[in-house]
C-alpha cells in the first residue's frame, strides 16, 4: 500500500457524496466533513502507546469514515501494533452504505488485523443509561485507547433527549458538538486520548461553563490546534466558524496537571506543513478561576496575558459591569420611530459610536423609540458604549465611544439596542471614570487580550466582565489625564495604561 492511497480513495468518495447531497440536508444534522488533510494532521496527534499489540479506536459520527481510515493508515506504519477493533457510530441511513463501503475497502489494504463495527444508534442516548449509572446499565461499557472524532454543530433544546441525557454538562440551549465530546471522555480509557475537530465557542462561552469544569476533571490539554481563517477549514462548505482542533488525555487519578500545552496555527486545512509551532505554559492557558481557555500562540500573546494578570480585580469586583444593549428591535418594531416626536427617546446603537465619541443622530432609520416599558429604558447617566458585534478581519475587536449623559439633557431616559454593550456602576459614574474605562478597552494590551480569550465575532459582556481591571482609583486617574490630553486615539491610551502597569 502506498501511503496516503487510502485516504485519498476515501476522500474521493466523500467528495462524491458531498455533491449528491442538498447542502440543505447536511446542515440539518449538522455535517461538515473532514478534509483529507485535517484528517491526516488529527491522526498524527495520536501517541501510540509503547509496548501494545492492540489498540481499541472509536469514532463517533463517522460519516464517511475519512477520521477512522486516517488514523488506520497512520498505524500502518507502526510495526508492533497487530490488532486495532475499530467501533463507528454513524445513524444518519444515507451515508452508512458509503461508511461500510470505504472501511471494507481499506481494511482490504490494510497489513493488520482490523476489525470494524458500525452501530447505528443514537450515540449519545445508546449510553445514557451507562454515562449516568443508572440502574440497567451495562456494567462493561467499551472504552477506547483512541477516540477521534468531527460531531456535529448542531443547537438542540434544551429539554432534547440528547440534553437530559446528559444533565451535568448542560445549562441553557446546548450544542450536539460538547455534548459528543463528554460522551467520548466516558468512553476513554484511562490515558487513553482524545482528538476532536470542534467549534471553539466552548473555550470561554457562558453556556459551555459546566462543560468545561467536566472536561477538566476528566481530562488533561496537550495540543491545540488553530485556524487563521475560518472559511478554510471545511470544503466545499460556506461555513463560517471559528474552529479548532483539540488533543485531550484522560487522566490518571490525582495526576498532575502537565507544565506546558502546545498551541498551533495555520491558514486553513492544506497548510499544516507550514504550521506555527508554540509550547506555553499550561497555567497560563487554562484559567484555573473560571476555566477559561486563552489560545496564546505566541510569547508576545503570553506577555499580554501576564501584564494584564497582575491585577485581579474585575469589573464587578470593583463595582462595575458590562451589560447588553436592552433593545431587541425586531421584537419591538411597533415601538421604533425615526424622528424625535413627542415622548421619543433616543435608541443607541452600534453606528453611533464613532472615534471614541457617540454622534447622534446620524439619520438612520429607528434611532428612537417610544415605549413605557421598564425593560427597554435606562437612566441618562453616563457610560461607556462597546460595540457588541465586530468583524475577525478588523483592526480591533473593542469599538467604544464615551456617551456622556450632558450632551443630551433634554431626556431622562434613554434606550440601547442589542447590538451594544454598555458599562455602568452600582452609582452613577464620573466623567473621569468613563474616560478612564475608554483607555482601557481601547488600548492596544486590552484588545489583544479579548482577542485570545474570544474567537467569535461578538463582544461578550460575560467575558468582558471577567477579565482583569485596575482599581477604581486608577482608572480615574486615566480618565484624568485623557480628559487633559484630549486624544481619544489607541496610540494616547496605549501612553497612558503604559505608565500604570
Amino acid at each position: 500500500m502506498i501511503l496516503g492511497e487510502m485516504i485519498d480513495r476515501i476522500w474521493e468518495a466523500t467528495m462524491k457524496y458531498i455533491d449528491s447531497v442538498p447542502k440543505s440536508k447536511r446542515k440539518k444534522y449538522g455535517q461538515f466533513f473532514t478534509s483529507k488533510e485535517t484528517a491526516a494532521f488529527m491522526a498524527g496527534l495520536f501517541s501510540i502507546p509503547e509496548g501494545r499489540t492492540s489498540l481499541n479506536i472509536l469514532d463517533p459520527g463517522a460519516g464517511s469514515g475519512i477520521l477512522s481510515v486516517a488514523l488506520l493508515e497512520r498505524l500502518e506504519s507502526n510495526a508492533e501494533i497487530d490488532t486495532i477493533e475499530l467501533v463507528c457510530y454513524e445513524n444518519d441511513s444515507d451515508i452508512l452504505g458509503l461508511l461500510r463501503s470505504n472501511l471494507e475497502w481499506a481494511c482490504s489494504l490494510t497489513t493488520k488485523n482490523i476489525s470494524f463495527r458500525i452501530v447505528t444508534d443514537n450515540y449519545i442516548l445508546s449510553q445514557t443509561l451507562e454515562y449516568n449509572h443508572m440502574l440497567g446499565a451495562n456494567q462493561d461499557t467499551d472504552k477506547f485507547d483512541m477516540v477521534i472524532g468531527n460531531p456535529p454543530y448542531i443547537k438542540i433544546a434544551k429539554d432534547a433527549p440528547e440534553a437530559t441525557a446528559i444533565p451535568d454538562v448542560c445549562y441553557g440551549a446546548p450544542n450536539l458538538y460538547f455534548l459528543f465530546a463528554t460522551m467520548s471522555m466516558f468512553n476513554l480509557k484511562e490515558n487513553g486520548e482524545m482528538v476532536y475537530i470542534i467549534p471553539r465557542s466552548w473555550t470561554s462561552g457562558a453556556y459551555f461553563k459546566q462543560f468545561r469544569k467536566h472536561f477538566f476533571k476528566e481530562c488533561v490539554l496537550e495540543h491545540i490546534h488553530l485556524f487563521v481563517s475560518r472559511n478554510r477549514v471545511f470544503e466545499k462548505e460556506s461555513v463560517l466558524q471559528e474552529t479548532i482542533i483539540i488533543k485531550a488525555k484522560k487522566i490518571l487519578k490525582d495526576q498532575k496537571e502537565p507544565k506546558s500545552i502546545i498551541l498551533t496555527t495555520s491558514q486553513g486545512n492544506a497548510d499544516f506543513s507550514n504550521r506555527t509551532i508554540f509550547e506555553a505554559p499550561y497555567s497560563t492557558v487554562i484559567n484555573e478561576k473560571d476555566l477559561y481557555i486563552y489560545l496564546a500562540t505566541n510569547t508576545q500573546e503570553v506577555q499580554v496575558l501576564d501584564r494584564l494578570n497582575r491585577w485581579t480585580d474585575t469589573l464587578p469586583d470593583i463595582g462595575l459591569k458590562m451589560r447588553t444593549g436592552v433593545t431587541v428591535p425586531f421584537r419591538n418594531r411597533k415601538a421604533l420611530c425615526d424622528s424625535a416626536k413627542d415622548n421619543a427617546i433616543p435608541l443607541f446603537c452600534l453606528q453611533h459610536i464613532h472615534d471614541g465619541k457617540i454622534m447622534f443622530p446620524v439619520g438612520k432609520e429607528h434611532e428612537y423609540i417610544v415605549t413605557a416599558r421598564k425593560g427597554l429604558l435606562q437612566k441618562n447617566t453616563n457610560y461607556l458604549f462597546i460595540k457588541r458585534l465586530a468583524t475577525k478581519e478588523a483592526d480591533r475587536c473593542l469599538q467604544c465611544g464615551v456617551y456622556l449623559a450632558r450632551n443630551y439633557p433634554k431626556y431622562a431616559e434613554i434606550s440601547t439596542q442589542n447590538n451594544i454593550n454598555f458599562i455602568c456602576g452600582d452609582q452613577e459614574l464620573s466623567e473621569c471614570i468613563v474616560y478612564g474605562l475608554y483607555v482601557l478597552f481601547n488600548s492596544t494590551l486590552y484588545d489583544r487580550y479579548y482577542r485570545i480569550l474570544n474567537g467569535t465575532t461578538q463582544v461578550s459582556s460575560i467575558e468582558v466582565n471577567s477579565m482583569p481591571v485596575p482599581p477604581i482609583s486608577i482608572i480615574e486617574s486615566m480618565g484624568k489625564e485623557l480628559i487633559c490630553i484630549n486624544n481619544m486615539s489607541t496610540q494616547a491610551c496605549d501612553e497612558i495604561l503604559e505608565n500604570y502597569i
